[in-house]
């Protein structure tokens, strides 16, 4: 069966660089929907068939992008979003090639990995290379804020798949893919309480802060690590002024568990904690975001699979289970057998050294194209 031919990882270096210099905050639809296009451009050109899902809600485009075929489909997905503002480039993040590093902001998280699954599909029609089911390419607009619009999409796409490769960046300091995630649960508390004087009327009023300042401990005793189950808060408000007692504040909460009923029990406790007494009144909103991907039977079949091609060209490729979340959350949890972290090597995500690991582009960029040649 023929191969496709990916290229050299100085090619690949080249026009993942338009990518890049191409800042696409999430925050921004017309911004992300610039990048949505070229890569519109390039696959409908190759033969793809394609359908561009209006953005909604002020996120931008999801593009699908169909191989021709028959039979369960292999999907592939990638955000093409990163949490970088506009400017980013010409003021702490220019886009540079240090060594074996390549800079830029959002080239690690994950815009290699992106562009490793549009170039696998656009050279796959492009060199006519048969593969064993069609493909489904999804580049998706808003993965960075939990993919409020693009969640439904994937979830369709992948509903009736035999297989979804996530090309999130590879991790663990070794390079390796992603077999299980942790769920994702994200909240907001809100707290009123009763202003009055801080000196003068202290006791007519109700602090908003103190309040809080109590739920956030009881929040913090929900982390059990060896169970898995973290809790975050973070950020935190409230108050106006030193001699006024706060009647309002609030905060986010993140949570992480390795099991559904984990989650839906945490949900439940951290929901429980809305309620009025003695002048405060406490809303909490939110609830699981990202169910936890569990490695299966199947997804074990699939990593010994992608290790397997990984070696033919030249490397090792280990695997682990990751805290953070990603789309890969949503497949696996229908059932779907899901390989994540596919994407480059590197380090930095969200961080301003940001990088990857430049040479490993072509190799890794033609296990994930075999991987959607040859999946039966």
């Amino acid at each position: 069966m023929p191969r496709t031919e990916i290229g050299t990882s100085e090619r690949l270096l080249d026009e993942l660089r338009q990518w890049v210099e191409h800042e696409t905050p999430t925050t921004d639809a017309a911004a992300v929907n610039g990048l949505v296009g070229r890569a519109e451009t390039e696959l409908r050109a190759a033969g793809a068939a394609i359908e561009r899902i209006p953005g909604t809600d002020g996120f931008g485009d999801t593009l699908v992008a169909r191989t021709p075929g028959q039979g369960a489909p292999v999907v592939v997905a990638g955000h093409l979003d990163t949490v970088w503002d506009h400017g980013t480039l010409a003021s702490s993040m220019p886009w540079r090639v240090d060594g074996a590093k390549a800079h830029g902001p959002g080239i690690y998280d994950m815009k290699a990995g992106s562009f490793f699954a549009f170039h696998s599909v656009r050279e796959i029609l492009r060199q006519k290379v048969p593969t064993k089911r069609p493909i489904i390419l999804l580049l998706t607009p808003d993965e960075e804020v939990g993919s409020p619009t693009s969640r439904a999409p994937i979830e369709r796409a992948a509903a009736g798949a035999r297989a979804v490769l996530i090309p999130e960046p590879a991790g663990g300091g070794n390079g390796a893919c992603v077999t299980a995630r942790k769920g994702v649960g994200r909240f907001v508390m809100t707290v009123h309480g009763v202003s009055a004087h801080a000196g003068g009327n202290w006791q007519d009023g109700r602090s908003a802060v103190v309040a809080l300042a109590r739920k956030i401990l009881e929040i913090h005793a929900l982390t059990d690590l060896a169970g898995g189950t973290t809790t975050n808060v973070a950020p935190i408000w409230g108050g106006t002024r030193p001699n006024v007692v706060p009647p309002e504040a609030g905060c986010e909460i993140d949570c992480r568990v390795t099991s559904i009923p984990e989650g839906e029990r945490i949900e439940r406790i951290i929901l429980g904690l809305a309620g009025e007494e003695d002048g405060i009144r406490i809303a909490v909103t939110g609830g699981m975001n990202r169910p936890p991907m569990v490695e299966t039977p199947a997804i074990t079949a699939l990593y010994d699979m992608a290790r397997g091609i990984a070696a033919r060209h030249g490397y090792d490729l280990p695997k682990m289970h990751r805290g953070g979340g990603s789309d890969g959350n949503f497949t696996a949890a229908l059932g779907i057998p899901t390989l994540d972290g596919l994407g480059c090597t590197g380090a930095g995500a969200h961080a301003p050294f940001e990088h990857i690991l430049w040479q490993d582009l072509a190799p890794r960029c033609a296990t994930l194209c075999e991987l959607l040649e040859t999946i039966e």
